[in-house]
């Protein structure tokens, strides 16, 4: 894959030296702020290509996706001890340096939101505008262990066809909304075909994170992390089927941030396809907003 798939391949070495990968869309756009876009747990770029496409071809923007180690197309690490937020918040900012962007609007599902809350303690000045999908300071622990349930032992599929079957089974309840579509760009998104039939693409050891995790206690909460961002515009779109991020959560959220708005998704769980429906638009429409805004409170400060 490359530039005629609407992207180009960049590779940059971690502040431990691990070869780790982006994807860039839209590397000519410039004159707006550019979209650096973080996903999940065990996820990849891959996830927001169709949205990456939007945002650089109808919004005009420079878009960066990033694989976090051992997901992707960046290596694995031998230490599992590495595979945390910490390190990967200080792998992301390797790679906006590598690429010289000092700042930025960020999209982040599930663990790329808990990045983002890290990236607003360690270098606050990088975040412009926050989308969080399905993400906040309170994650549910039954939502944790529902992720950890399907993610062990991991499924190896011997069909294209039998990877879609397997995860309309497994995540078909919590979105009802999808179409056969969505599976089949799920399925393409998930996993790498190989000798061995179709393999998740990031190292099992990822999964090994989670060992140890007890639903029936509260995780630590990062509401300082949040309070933090207090003068950064917020989108928070959260699944009606969110098992990971309450309703209540996301009130409080509203109730916290001066400057937030929120979509609630129906028929879509954890966590939702940022390429689906009108969220293309409406995330392009956000950062239309924020940026605006701040061009024009920048002028009045000159």
């Amino acid at each position: 894959m490359g530039i005629e798939q609407g992207f180009s391949d960049f590779f940059y070495a971690a502040p431990d030296g691990l070869s780790l990968h982006a994807r860039i869309y839209g590397e000519a756009n410039s004159g707006h702020w550019p979209v650096v876009c973080l996903p999940g747990l065990t996820r990849s770029c891959r996830d927001f290509h169709e949205l990456a496409l939007y945002l650089s071809t109808q919004a005009r923007r420079k878009v960066v996706a990033f694989d976090y180690r051992g997901r992707g197309r960046s290596a694995y690490d031998d230490d599992i001890g590495h595979y945390n937020i910490g390190i990967e918040a200080g792998d992301i900012l390797a790679g906006l340096a590598a690429l010289s962007i000092e700042e930025a609007a960020f999209i982040g599902t599930s663990r790329g939101g808990l990045i983002i809350h890290v990236l607003g303690a360690m270098r606050p000045a990088v975040l412009k505008a926050i989308v969080f999908n399905d993400i906040g300071p309170v994650i549910e622990p039954q939502g944790l262990a529902h992720i950890r349930s399907y993610l062990d032992p991991l499924p190896r599929p011997k069909t294209y066809a039998e990877v879609v079957r397997g995860l309309r089974s497994t995540h078909g309840p919590d979105f009802p909304a999808l179409n056969d579509a969505d599976w089949e760009r799920m399925a393409s998104a998930l996993y790498r075909e190989t000798e061995e039939g179709f393999l998740p693409d990031f190292d099992p050891k990822v999964v090994d994170t989670l060992t140890g995790l007890d639903p029936r206690r509260p995780l630590p909460d990062l509401w300082p992390q949040f309070d933090a961002l207090a003068a950064v515009p917020m989108l928070v779109i959260r699944g009606a089927n969110s098992k990971l991020l309450s309703a209540e959560t996301l009130e409080q959220m509203r109730t916290r941030h001066a400057d937030i708005e929120t979509i609630t998704v129906d028929g879509q769980g954890h966590a939702p396809f940022l390429e689906t429906g009108n969220l293309p638009g409406r995330i392009a429409g956000f950062f239309e907003r924020a940026e605006r805004r701040d061009w024009r409170e920048v002028t009045l400060e000159n």
